[in-house]
Formats: C-alpha cells, sequence, structure tokens
C-alpha cells in the first residue's frame, strides 16, 4: 500500500540537521550556540595536544633498556638512574638510596590517596 523510501546521502543529512537546527534554536541564538562551540572544540583541542606533550616527555625521560641486564651492578645502575641518584657509590651504598627513595614515593603516593 504505502511504500516511503528516504534515499538520502550523506550531504543531504547535513543540510536536514542544519534546517532542524535552525528550526530549534532560531537565527538568533545560532551565531552563539556556534561560538559556544567553537570554544569547547578548541579548549579540547588544547588538552589533548597537551597530554600527547606530557606523554612524549615522559617516553624521553624513562630509561631505555634494550635487553637484559648482566650483572647485579648494572641492575642497581639502572635504578639507580632512573631515581636520579649518583652512581658513582659501592653497590650497599646504592641499595640503600635506592630503596629509601622507592620508601619517598611510597609514603607520597598513600599520602595522595588519604
Amino acid at each position: 500500500m504505502f511504500d516511503f523510501s528516504l534515499n538520502i546521502a550523506g550531504s543531504e543529512w547535513m543540510i536536514i540537521i542544519f534546517v532542524a537546527i535552525v528550526l530549534v534554536l532560531g537565527t538568533g541564538k545560532l551565531p552563539g550556540v556556534a561560538k559556544k562551540l567553537g570554544k569547547a572544540v578548541n579548549e579540547y583541542n588544547k588538552a589533548k595536544n597537551e597530554i600527547q606533550e606530557q606523554m612524549k616527555i615522559g617516553e624521553d625521560e624513562s630509561p631505555k633498556i634494550t635487553g637484559p641486564v648482566g650483572t647485579e651492578r648494572e641492575k642497581l645502575e639502572t635504578m639507580a638512574k632512573s631515581m636520579g641518584v649518583n652512581v658513582e657509590k659501592t653497590d650497599d651504598e646504592l641499595r640503600k638510596m635506592i630503596s629509601e627513595k622507592m620508601g619517598q614515593k611510597k609514603k607520597k603516593e598513600t599520602e595522595k590517596s588519604e
């Protein structure tokens, strides 16, 4: 009986949506809404770019370990360098400083969570 088919392409949908928005908002409010939408998109892009830059900085600062570490001394030096500790110390001194740094990080993390 009734056979209605809507064969509407993608660009035609954009026109239909635009007309619907103009009908709902009116021509007076449309520029204000477009301006607010533009500001929101701009803020989103700024935040996205800032996060991407921070991630790149974080990747650059992390120690690069390409293969297995051979000796205990190399392990200690790698850990110490990643924590900003001077590696020109004995093994025992490095172990002590690394454990102190790790203890400080744990304390800071628990204080933040409380």
